[in-house]
């Protein structure tokens, strides 16, 4: 069963007038993208800082809207239209756990908000629900009369969890979830995660560039670049034989303990200007594979294998 749809969907920011001369083009944070997420599937989002994941991210949630493109979650489709439809299917986690909270209102305040607006609850039905949520992600309910500050960063991340949960969702999208956590306390969580997804029968889409971490908990991944995906796959595929050049360059910068930092084959380290996109492929720039066909035409995403797409003129070898 297919939980969720992207259909072409692409984002772009509209840049101010100026006064004299002609108008500038937008910035296209998101190029038109398509793909779709199993029921109960964790699909893994990685790429570098400024590729487009969160705007992505934000998009499918209500948060901000696309400039083309279709979102079906369970074969529904999603639009601007009305907001609470896109809480009753799909919650957002946000990274810093901290100030994703409101710091003028109590936690069970911040709980009961997403029950009532969105479910419409009674007072003793709330009741029920966030005890029965807190206990879901190991939370004492003395908690529930406290405010964020009084946490550390773990509790407020459980506490992140816990209110996307209250909404009842199909899918949790996680932006980062645990970058801003202390390595033991990033174990906890995801262990946490693995939990919630198999009593909740929920669907993730796990953002992060820690490629450790996204290895450990996906089923697949999508590899964005400059705004596009150049790579999808099963995990095992993508990190063991990735065929886009941008995909094992990722890999190889990952710290791995033991092995000295080198920098990975590259003729540039730079993203292309946004405000000045390059023909053909954005990443020809930085790829020591690249021909005159890679800065002429921008590769589509080909099938490579059974289970794996690239966009590469020049992919490499399995």
């Amino acid at each position: 069963m297919i939980a969720l749809k992207v259909d072409n969907l692409s984002k772009t920011f509209a840049l101010p007038r100026r006064l004299f001369g002609p108008a500038r083009p937008g910035v296209r944070a998101v190029r038109p993208v398509s793909f779709q997420v199993e029921k109960g599937e964790t699909l893994g989002i990685v790429g570098e800082s400024g590729c487009g994941k969160s705007t992505f991210a934000r998009m499918l949630v209500g948060l901000l809207e696309p400039t083309t493109g279709r979102i079906e979650i369970a074969g529904k489709a999603l639009d601007t239209a009305d907001p609470a439809a896109f809480g009753r299917l799909i919650q957002y986690v946000f990274q810093d756990p901290i100030s994703s909270l409101n710091p003028r209102k109590t936690i069970r305040q911040i709980m009961e908000t997403p029950l009532r607006l969105l479910h419409g609850m009674t007072r003793a039905d709330r009741a029920a629900r966030i005890a029965e949520i807190f206990d879901s992600v190991n939370l004492r309910e003395e908690f529930l009369d406290r405010y964020p500050h009084e946490f550390s960063g773990g509790q407020a991340q459980r506490i992140g969890i816990a209110r996307a949960l209250a909404a009842a969702p199909e899918i949790i999208v996680l932006d980062e979830p645990v970058s801003a956590l202390d390595v033991s306390v990033q174990a906890q969580v995801l262990n946490l995660l693995a939990d919630l997804r198999a009593e909740f029968d929920l669907t993730y889409l796990f953002i992060s560039h820690d490629l450790a971490v996204v290895e450990a908990v996906s089923d697949r991944v999508v590899v964005l670049y400059f705004g596009a995906v150049v790579e999808i796959g099963r995990a095992e595929s993508i990190f063991n034989a990735p065929r886009h050049p941008y995909t094992r360059l990722l890999a190889d910068s990952a710290p791995v303990v033991g092995r000295p930092l080198t920098a990975p084959e590259q003729r540039d380290t730079e993203l292309p200007d946004p405000l000045n996109p390059p023909p053909g492929c954005a990443f020809a720039g930085r790829c020591p594979r690249a021909t005159e066909i890679c800065r002429a035409q921008d590769p589509p995403l080909t099938q490579m294998g059974d289970d794996q797409l690239a966009a590469c003129h020049h992919p490499l070898d399995p």
